[in-house]
């Protein structure tokens, strides 16, 4: 998934792949940080990173992590 963002990244702001990978790592560390370490997990889980905090990527939700991602969101936000 990360690889085909950073190929969108590039793509849309006709940019080299290494400096748009450098922009997605950028967005991702800032949303990582502001968001409840839990989601920074999903957020891992979800971009394929080898540093994920999540204990398995299998994931129940039709959607996959993308589901598992909003739900989570949706919690925090107070609705189920």
């Amino acid at each position: 998934m990360a690889n085909e963002i950073v190929k969108a990244v590039a793509s849309k702001a006709n940019i080299s792949e290494p400096i748009a990978q450098i922009a997605v790592d950028t967005v991702l560390k800032l949303l990582k940080g502001k968001l409840p370490a839990n989601v920074g997990g999903l957020l891992d889980t979800f971009m394929g990173s080898s540093s994920s905090k999540a204990t398995s990527t299998k994931s129940d939700n039709p959607l996959g992590n993308l589901g598992n991602i909003a739900g989570t969101l949706g919690g925090l936000l107070g609705k189920k």
